[in-house]
């Protein structure tokens, strides 16, 4: 519905930032670390998801992509709602808190203002090898980012899942069509992913 909303920011307060686009002021729920990002009466791009209820719209933005992406992600945890994965981001940097999910640092997620140890053991079950940066799999850095985000969705870890793609890449014939490659590429990194 909407991607994103570029303004001029005209205020925030401890949830929220405001943000006048043509005469229409919008208020963006952000975390904390987002909204230190934009600076009072300077131009900021905030990239949103709409939350809505029957009781309530809210509309809760993030400095990029990879943010929405983590709090999405966060979503999917039980026991994490919208507030719970905004006061987790608010309370760890994204590269930390990629970092504590990869090396299974529980005691570092304990740490996360709000987040008790029952969540933190479900976030590292629910998103080791999910939160990896937008550079890693996006299609300037592969051109198959379509592919590493299908065996994602799979539940393969996106890092192992390019990796798999990189080595089909290589063993790929020549002669091939784009669609040809994708569905052999495809093919052949589940083989490898299920260590066939």
């Amino acid at each position: 519905m909407f991607n994103s909303i570029q303004g001029i920011v005209s205020g925030k307060n401890s949830e929220a930032l405001f943000l006048l686009t043509g005469g229409l002021e919008w208020e963006v729920t952000m975390p904390a670390t987002d909204m230190e990002r934009a600076s009072s009466g300077g131009e900021f791009r905030a990239f949103t998801w709409l939350y809505h209820r029957d009781d309530q719209m809210r509309l809760f933005g993030f400095a990029d992509e990879t943010r929405r992406n983590t709090f999405l992600e966060l979503l999917k945890v039980e026991g994490i709602g919208p507030k719970g994965a905004l006061k987790i981001m608010g309370g760890i940097g994204q590269e930390e808190l990629e970092r504590a999910l990869e090396s299974g640092d529980l005691a570092r997620l304990e740490a996360v203002p709000g987040l008790g140890k029952k969540t933190a053991q479900k976030m590292l079950l629910a998103l080791k090898g999910k939160l990896v940066h937008a550079a890693e799999v996006s299609p300037s850095v592969s051109p198959y980012g379509d592919l590493i985000e299908a065996l994602a969705e799979m539940g393969y870890d996106r890092r192992i899942a390019a990796q798999a793609i990189a080595r089909a890449e290589k063993e790929l014939p020549s002669g091939l069509s784009q669609p040809e490659k994708e569905k052999l590429l495809f093919k052949n990194a589940i083989v490898y992913l299920s260590g066939a």
